[in-house]
């Protein structure tokens, strides 16, 4: 097959199945990405690419309707650029030349009429990227055979192959297609993103900050609210409503609210069963807020008190999450702060778990990393340096008797130690009983009395 014939069906692909709005997140509560941030940003991953050139696409369609609206931009294309750009492209060419080369598609006014006006390739887009050169994306067909040039063979094919990232995995195969005879594939940008993105930046961490304290209110409202007989699905909405009108624009991931016996099931999100009295109930929730999601678990008593047993074991866990917590320090890992929780259980548990060690009862890992995504890029065995972001959750969960217990917090690594995000939301069981007593303030009906 021609190149052109490939690049026709690359761009009809991108152009066709990818319409939308390109505003770089026009009236969102966190505003766009400093463009000096995200120069910044390309000005790493240029030198991490060493002479190649690295090609990104973003994301694919979410769906075939028009009003499917809630376009989520690929991480390592909103990473660089800072733009929702459905049918965009970026080109950096580690080797020279245009270092930097946007490409957008051009207006399309009467697919405007349905979807909203889009930004095209001009100077508006140089201006929000710092990106001077922006071209349509119809160029691309003929410019790639370009950046792909001097791809041959032989010992040092290899090295300057270039690097690839696509928000729509379809476009790996032809683009993969349109390398000289004999050239190596298309290599993953994946793992050099992943170094660049585990480290964050100033504007990571103001919007990741946001994010916490949003879903830590959501927590604070949800206890409000709580009553035995109130439905897990219910207070999905509560919390979500929080998240909303204080500028998340979307969950981090499905919002888990397990009571009960549900308390026990990690990843828990029907939400479908009703609070009954004597539940402990387990809410692992993360508002998403500028493309940065919190991750944060309380649990808390239906009915408004802890009995003996469950503040005991919530005791235990609160003891293993401090001892995990002392771990979050430069130098250390995640593996060093999973044996601290777990050497705390096996020696601090008495006789809660029938004399024996309650650690079997806690099931997974108490970290991963965290940043766009929940469950963040990173090897987990990367010494931690500061600014670094990472979950701290141990928990305990017995399913016999209908008893899950977790604690989760986001903890910023810093030069000295580390830095709770989400200390704010309280822990102890009398100030989360305290709480539970208070007038609901952001829901006001549907609920208590």
């Amino acid at each position: 097959m021609s190149i052109r014939k490939i690049g026709s069906a690359v761009f009809t692909l991108c152009l066709v199945l990818s319409p939308g709005s390109i505003l770089a997140q026009e009236g969102s509560p966190a505003g766009s990405v400093p463009p000096e941030v995200l120069k910044a940003r390309r000005q790493r991953l240029l030198a991490e690419l060493n002479g190649a050139p690295a090609i990104l696409s973003s994301a694919g369609p979410r769906g075939d309707y028009a009003q499917d609206s809630d376009y989520r931009e690929d991480n390592a294309f909103f990473y660089l650029t800072g733009l929702e750009a459905p049918g965009g492209w970026l080109v950096l060419n580690g080797g020279g030349g245009e270092a930097e080369v946007l490409y957008l598609p051009p207006r399309a006014p009467a697919a405007e009429r349905w979807t909203g006006p889009q930004m095209g390739p001009g100077p508006e887009a140089g201006a929000l990227t710092g990106i001077t050169e922006v071209r349509s994306a119809e160029a691309l067909e003929e410019d790639l055979p370009l950046w792909l040039g001097g791809q041959g063979g032989g010992e040092e094919a290899g090295s300057n192959s270039p690097y690839g990232s696509f928000g729509d995995p379809r476009f790996r195969e032809a683009l993969a297609s349109l390398l000289p005879e004999g050239a190596s594939a298309i290599r993953p940008l994946a793992p050099l993103m992943a170094r660049l993105r585990l480290v964050k930046d100033a504007e990571e961490l103001e919007r990741l900050r946001a994010a916490v304290e949003i879903t830590c209110e959501a927590h604070r409202e949800l206890w409000r609210v709580a009553d035995p007989g109130t439905a897990e699905y219910e207070l999905e909405a509560a919390l979500e409503y929080v998240f909303k009108i204080h500028g998340a624009e979307r969950v981090g991931f499905p919002s888990i609210v397990g009571s009960g016996p549900n308390s026990v099931i990690l990843h828990y999100d029907k939400n479908r069963r009703s609070l009954e009295a004597g539940d402990l109930v387990v809410v692992d929730i993360g508002a998403e807020y500028g493309y940065y999601t919190a991750d944060v678990t309380r649990t808390f008593p239906a009915n408004g008190q802890f009995s003996p047993r469950q503040k005991a074991l919530y005791e235990l866990v609160l003891g293993a999450w401090a001892a995990g917590l002392e771990m979050i320090r430069p130098g250390s890992t995640m593996a060093d702060v999973n044996r601290s929780v777990r050497d705390f259980l096996e020696t601090r548990s008495g006789d809660l778990c029938g004399g024996t060690s309650c650690a079997p009862f806690l099931i997974h890992g108490v970290s991963h990393w965290l940043g766009m995504d929940v469950h963040d890029v990173g090897e987990n065995r990367t010494p931690f340096v500061a600014g670094m972001v990472l979950t701290l959750e141990p928990g305990l969960y017995l399913p016999e008797e209908a008893l899950g217990i977790r604690v989760e917090d986001d903890i910023l690594v810093t030069e000295t130690g580390h830095e709770v995000l989400s200390d704010a939301l309280p822990r102890s069981t009398e100030e989360i009983e305290a709480v539970m007593k208070e007038a609901p303030i952001w829901v006001n009906s549907g609920f208590k009395d």
